[in-house]
């Protein structure tokens, strides 16, 4: 039917786009040009218009009146106010969802754990592996999941987002040789499948801190390059 846009394919542009953002190809700050994207993506305007509205509910992309869409902003304030808040929402949804999880949760959750286990994070030419983000994202999104509360399953799910978007701004997460992320993740799954509550909050914490560390030191040498056009 005539304007009517097909909703099957604003979800696929949705995932591509939004997979392009969090791993980069689309940096930060620069501009979303709908006459550029609706022919990279081989897209109509009403398929685009929907799916950068849903990226910018979710705080990927920004709309800005008489210029149209821009890849979120990055900044340092702005980084270390998203990690305050992701360990005040995440360490109490965790709290829920090992004290109401139930085996099918913990059947989730050790899936999601041996997949990101087997990830590589680093694609051959050295950015983020698009694999890895999704494994990765998926293991934080199980670890959650038996939250009797979606809310904050879906503010924790999107604050995670924001935080992919600094990965990118950052450049490389390799060069780490002080910190084991596999072991991390590990120490984080089994306090939780143990039902060890303040373990697995501390560890999830320690985590979410650590990971804003690496992205302040390694994001520092990335900024003076400027945003884009």
């Amino acid at each position: 039917m005539a304007g009517r846009v097909n909703t099957s394919r604003v979800d696929e542009l949705y995932r591509q786009l939004r997979n392009d953002i969090l791993s980069g190809r689309h940096l930060p700050g620069t501009r979303l040009s709908s006459a550029t994207l609706c022919e990279d993506y081989g897209v109509s305007s009403g398929v685009l218009r929907e799916a950068l509205a849903r990226l910018a509910g979710e705080s990927l992309a920004m709309f800005e009146p008489q210029r149209g869409y821009r890849v979120a902003e990055v900044s340092v304030d702005d980084l270390r106010q998203l990690t305050e808040t992701r360990i005040l929402i995440e360490a109490k949804t965790l709290r829920q969802s090992i004290q109401h999880g139930d085996l099918q949760f913990e059947a989730n959750l050790a899936a999601a754990h041996h997949t990101l286990a087997r990830s590589e994070p680093l694609s051959a030419d050295g950015t983020v592996s698009e694999k890895w983000l999704d494994a990765h994202s998926n293991f934080h999104r199980a670890l959650l999941a038996g939250s009797p509360n979606l809310r904050l399953q879906s503010i924790a799910s999107s604050l995670r987002d924001s935080t992919e978007v600094y990965r990118c701004w950052s450049g490389r997460l390799g060069d780490e040789p002080e910190r084991d992320v596999p072991a991390e993740h590990l120490r984080i799954f089994e306090a939780t499948m143990t039902r060890d509550v303040e373990r697995a909050v501390s560890e999830l914490t320690c985590h979410i801190e650590h990971t804003t560390e690496v992205l302040l030191r390694v994001g520092a040498q990335s900024t003076t390059s400027g945003k884009g056009s």
